[in-house]
């Protein structure tokens, strides 16, 4: 193992995922209700570990075997993101409650991880950042992929914990109704975006 190159993947890990989009939206609103956050944080994790591998492992042979990949994730991607998107924003309009009485209508384990798992497999901007971004700065290191791929992951486990578990530290602030329609909003508005990208890049 290479320290050096463990903490290089580690950065580039984080500095990938930070930034807020359809998954950690999700995430962060899981850890505002407090609803399956382990599980939903542990999906999301395992899933970009796999996704790090691949991409460390197997990005030329992907893309020279399955070119039909990329406008079918693109196309079903930004489907799916408008389809959730809208679904936000009538919450966000038809709902009065606060985060407490929120928390009494809560969403069933299998229905809150498929659509974790959804938000995460399938939205192109994933295997954009982990297979391809990743996959290609990977090579760069030979011989010590596997180091970098390891800081990587590491850096995917942090992140997605850190938000999902960090998020109950604005529970005060979103116990008015008016600052939860505002998540709601802005969950709604950070999907549609991110939907319009996909589509706009073809």
């Amino acid at each position: 193992m290479n320290f050096s190159i463990y903490v290089t993947g580690l950065m580039m890990g984080l500095s990938l995922i930070v930034a807020i989009g359809a998954q950690n939206a999700f995430i962060l609103r899981q850890g505002l209700r407090n609803e399956h956050v382990f599980a939903v944080c542990l999906a999301c994790a395992l899933s970009d570990a796999a996704l790090i591998v691949l991409g460390v492992t197997s990005l030329q042979q992907i893309a020279r075997l399955l070119p039909w990949l990329d406008p079918l994730m693109r196309y079903g991607g930004a489907a799916f993101l408008a389809w959730y998107g809208a679904k936000s924003l009538y919450s966000a309009f038809r709902s009065s409650a606060t985060l407490t009485e929120a928390e009494a209508k809560t969403a069933s384990f299998r229905q809150t991880l498929a659509t974790c798992l959804a938000l995460t497999w399938l939205n192109p901007h994933v295997y954009l950042d982990t297979v391809v971004l990743l996959g290609t700065i990977s090579t760069r290191y030979p011989g010590q992929q596997a180091s970098f791929a390891a800081g990587a992951v590491t850096g995917s486990f942090l992140f997605f914990f850190a938000l999902g578990y960090g998020a109950a530290w604005l529970r005060p602030i979103f116990s008015k109704p008016s600052s939860w329609r505002m998540l709601e909003t802005l969950v709604a508005v950070t999907m549609w975006i991110i939907a319009f990208k996909l589509l706009g890049s073809t």
